[in-house]
């Protein structure tokens, strides 16, 4: 997939720089071209002699080595990139990136490069959310520099947050991505709702679920990146919204969405479903905070926004969602009839590694052909399985 291409690969002093081994070693095996750059304090995690033999190429990590016959090394490289990957991408690396700071072989080279730049960021939770920190990755998005967005987990300092370095398989997609992007949806419109709705009982309450808006978000971007014009019907989430989408529709409630996917849905060629809309919402909201010891709430039913497009849909492609906990498969089934959909991508959110508010999921995928189970995957690479299915049906 990736012969003929040059990866440049710079790896930061971290804990992380262990998962860099496997970084390098899959891109080689996708037939990449990879060179390594270290920063000093890399080395004391992992060896360079360890790179040197993953990539089969000279580990650099010294300016001014004179062991090789002579060449300005950092140009040359940054010259010879057609990316270059910073995994794992420490604070201090951010910051001197930001601010165009060059003291070593590893921010020289990046800021000669005119390759795209990929990063993997690594760091404990407190430095990730540092208004300094956020700042200065945001300045480097706003420049065109691509993130692949961390997980969390188990974290080196021995806490439990967000932080961790994205898994290897992930960095490679993006990879992979970047250099070989699928553009099977161009010239495609594809609307896509994602988040979690909410409906406020009064001033300081509300009813909602633990949708984080990833899958639908990772779908969104998936698609745009893919050639499509995307637009994206997004409610409460806790992931960064997509920058590629073509337009951004924030809502809050059912009703908003309802209203916002319907005056839409006919002029696209694809409706993907993602969202996770509160199917009921009270029937009377206190302006006030409700202050008694007992409450008794009342609650009307919102309108079905997947029966309703599957209604009217036309020519559009229409892909729902169904978080189930039993039955996974005949209630599936029966919500694709019901809703009219093509397809239908349902999950068991009570499975380790799936549902809501995870980095992964595992997804059955069911339409006129049948039923296809897949093992647990990224969100992202789950985007891409759904958008390869999904395009059978978009005219």
């Amino acid at each position: 997939m990736l012969k003929g291409k040059t990866v440049v690969v710079g790896v930061c002093g971290g804990i992380a720089a262990y998962k860099s081994c496997e970084v390098v070693s899959r891109l080689r095996k996708l037939g990449a071209d990879v060179h390594v750059i270290m920063t000093e304090h890399a080395t004391e995690f992992v060896r360079p002699l360890t790179f040197e033999t993953l990539s089969n190429n000279p580990c650099v990590s010294d300016m001014f080595r004179r062991q090789t016959e002579w060449e300005v090394e950092h140009i040359s490289l940054a010259k010879k990139a057609d990316l270059f990957v910073v995994a794992p991408a420490t604070a201090n690396f951010v910051g001197k990136f930001a601010n165009g700071i060059a003291d070593d072989m590893l921010t020289t080279t990046v800021m000669a490069t005119k390759a795209p730049v990929l990063l993997a960021p690594s760091m404990n939770e407190g430095m990730l959310t540092s208004v300094a920190f956020v700042r200065n990755l945001a300045l480097l998005r706003e420049t065109g520099v691509s993130v692949v967005d961390g997980d969390s987990g188990f974290l080196a300092c021995g806490d439990n947050g967000r932080g961790r370095m994205a898994e290897p398989e992930s960095i490679c997609e993006a990879v992979c991505r970047i250099l070989c992007p699928k553009r099977d949806y161009e010239g495609k419109r594809v609307l896509v709702t994602a988040g979690a709705t909410l409906e406020r009982l009064d001033a300081v309450r509300f009813i909602t679920n633990f949708s984080s808006g990833k899958m639908g978000c990772e779908l969104a971007r998936a698609a745009a990146e893919r050639g499509a014009f995307v637009t994206l019907i997004l409610a409460r989430h806790t992931v960064e919204a997509p920058r590629n989408a073509a337009e951004i529709i924030n809502v809050e409630t059912t009703l908003q969405m309802y209203d916002e996917v319907l005056k839409r849905a006919p002029e696209y060629d694809a409706v993907i479903k993602a969202a996770a809309p509160c199917d009921y919402a009270p029937e009377n909201f206190s302006p006030n905070k409700i202050k008694t010891e007992k409450l008794t709430v009342n609650f009307r039913k919102n309108p079905d926004i997947a029966a309703a497009v599957g209604k009217n849909k036309g020519n559009a492609a229409l892909c729902v969602f169904a978080a189930e906990t039993d039955n996974l498969m005949q209630n599936a089934a029966a919500k694709l009839k019901a809703k009219n959909a093509d397809m239908i991508v349902a999950n068991d959110v009570l499975k380790e590694g799936a549902g809501f508010d995870k980095d992964t999921n595992i997804i059955t995928i069911i339409d006129s052909e049948g039923a296809t189970e897949y093992p647990m995957m990224s969100k992202s690479s789950a985007a891409d399985v759904i958008l390869d299915r999904l395009r059978r049906f978009v005219k």
